[in-house]
C-alpha cells in the first residue's frame, strides 16, 4: 500500500512539473503571494502611498517573475530582451487590470490587501492567453 502511494505521489508530482500551464499557475500563485508580502511592505512599513506602492510592487514582480516563466515553465535556457519587452507589453494590460482594480475596491470599502488578491483575479485570464498565444506561444526571438 505505501509502495503504490508512494508510486501515484511520484506520477502526480512529474505530471504537475511536466506540465506547462501547472508550473505557470504555480509561479503565479508564488508571486501573488510574494506581491502581497511586498505591498504590504511598501505601505506599512515604509509608508509610500498605495498607488505609488503598487507601482514598485508590481515592477518588481513582473521582471522577476518574466525570469522565473522564461527559464522554469517556458524553458528558454537564456532571457532576451525581446521577451521581456514582450511580457512588459502583456503585463501592462494584466497591470492595468489589476491597479484599477487594487485602487477601486479599497474606495468601495474593501481592504486594500484583499483588493489585491480580487484584482489579481480580475487579470488572470489576459496574462494566460497573453503568456501562452503570443509571448512563449510561437516561436521566439
Amino acid at each position: 500500500m505505501l509502495q503504490r502511494n508512494k508510486r501515484l505521489f511520484r506520477s502526480f508530482y512529474q505530471y504537475c512539473i511536466g506540465n506547462t500551464l501547472v508550473r505557470w499557475w504555480i509561479v503565479g500563485l508564488l508571486f501573488t503571494g510574494i506581491n502581497i508580502l511586498l505591498l504590504y511592505g511598501l505601505v506599512e512599513i515604509i509608508r509610500f502611498p498605495l498607488p505609488v506602492a503598487t507601482l514598485i510592487a508590481a515592477e518588481l514582480n513582473t521582471v522577476v517573475r518574466f525570469l522565473v516563466n522564461d527559464r522554469w515553465v517556458f524553458h528558454h535556457p537564456t532571457p532576451t530582451w525581446y521577451r521581456l519587452w514582450q511580457y512588459h507589453l502583456a503585463s501592462l494590460g494584466s497591470f492595468l487590470i489589476w491597479w484599477s482594480t487594487v485602487n477601486l475596491f479599497p474606495k468601495l470599502g474593501v481592504h486594500y490587501l484583499i483588493a489585491s488578491v480580487l484584482a489579481t483575479a480580475c487579470s488572470v485570464v489576459w496574462s494566460m492567453a497573453s503568456n501562452f498565444l503570443w509571448i512563449w506561444g510561437k516561436k521566439t526571438k
